[in-house]
């Protein structure tokens, strides 16, 4: 049976290296914001290319931090997309402003045209979310932040590795937010985060939130939250980190291999690659307007398959303020995404076996 996820092959295939990690942290005696959630912060900043990265919880809180940092609160708005995991819009919830959301583009991504509609003299930031693994078009949507003097927060969630014009995502905005939950391309075992940026002060201000707004133990000059990474994931991290690009390399490769073995089946649309970008595919999802029945039959195959998501953010219940709210766009596509398993220890005869029923599926119904 394939699985969406392989955790367990892939904590197999790491297990010497993870093992001593844990087995150091534990003998260390040291928990909480020491030498290991430090290297590693060093370590991410350098891959992702920025002076600074900042290790919190997750990635939610990665969000609400540097919105917190950038001063953005209550009555202030932020223009985001309804195409994502909620946390994005439940972090801008969290600071008290609204969150706008602007409709997306053939690549799933933020329309810069919709931005600029959606401005106003309450906007204070973007949040372009990399949805799938594929940067957004960063270049249109930094000349608007100029050009309307706001901020870019990169929601990089799900593009660890990914660039755009040869910059890597969360090295191009103001802040770059990630999450580190096990099923993302730079995994933890567990919960945590990271916010990079090239900007020292907001970096400080970023390190103070997380740890209640202390600056030194006991004073706190501003308010913050508990939010911290802990030593045991910022090891477990510093191994997987080193195995990063190997593993993006990997999910491309199975990627290709998608485009090779379903070509030619005219009921399905393959996800297109954006030009001057570099896809991390950490989802390798299609598109079809028979994806109820498509979805059951792999399931019957025992192939599992998720919908990344099928529920846009305004059309949820917990934003019943927005249901109103219309995004054609958006709305049309999560009638049709599907996302298969795309890991890097999905084997090729199991990508076979996926396409090749797929493939039976479409001559099935004709």
């Amino acid at each position: 049976m394939t699985l969406f996820n392989d955790f367990k092959k892939e904590y197999a295939h790491t297990k010497k290296d993870i093992d001593k990690a844990m087995v150091k942290v534990a003998k260390s005696g040291w928990y909480i914001l020491g030498k290991e959630a430090s290297n590693f912060e060093k370590e991410f900043a350098k891959f992702v290319g920025t002076k600074h990265a900042i290790g919190v919880a997750n990635g939610l809180e990665a969000l609400q931090i540097s919105l917190m940092s950038l001063g953005i609160k209550e009555g202030d708005e932020v223009i985001t997309t309804s195409l994502s995991a909620i946390a994005t819009a439940l972090a801008i919830k969290a600071v008290g402003a609204k969150p706008v959301f602007a409709d997306i583009d053939e690549f799933y991504h933020l329309d810069p045209e919709d931005i600029e509609i959606k401005i106003t003299r309450k906007t204070k930031a973007i949040i372009p979310v990399h949805l799938y693994g594929q940067p957004t078009e960063m270049s249109k949507i930094i000349a608007l932040a100029k050009k309307h003097k706001l901020y870019v927060i990169e929601d990089c969630a799900q593009s660890h590795g990914a660039k755009f014009r040869k910059k890597m995502t969360g090295s191009m905005g103001i802040a770059g937010c990630f999450s580190f939950y096990p099923t993302k391309n730079l995994g933890a075992l567990g919960d945590a985060g990271a916010i990079t940026t090239n900007d020292s002060n907001l970096a400080e201000k970023c390190r103070m939130i997380r740890n209640y707004g202390q600056i030194t133990r006991y004073e706190h000059p501003c308010l913050g939250i508990n939010s911290r990474l802990d030593e045991l994931q910022a090891a477990i991290l510093r191994v997987k980190l080193k195995r990063l690009r190997e593993s993006n390399a990997k999910r491309n490769k199975i990627a290709k291999l998608y485009r090779k073995e379903l070509r030619g089946i005219t009921q399905i649309k393959l996800p297109k690659e954006r030009a001057g970008a570099s896809h991390a595919y950490h989802l390798f999802v299609i598109e079809t307007e028979n994806r109820g029945e498509l979805q059951k039959y792999l399931s019957e195959k025992g192939i599992p398959t998720l919908i990344h998501y099928p529920i846009p953010i305004h059309k949820q219940k917990s934003f019943r303020e927005l249901n109103s709210l219309s995004l054609p766009q958006t709305e049309n596509k999560v009638k049709k995404i599907l996302s298969l398993p795309c890991h890097p220890y999905l084997e090729e005869k199991e990508i076979k076996f996926i396409s090749q029923a797929i493939r039976s599926f479409y001559k099935s119904v004709g």
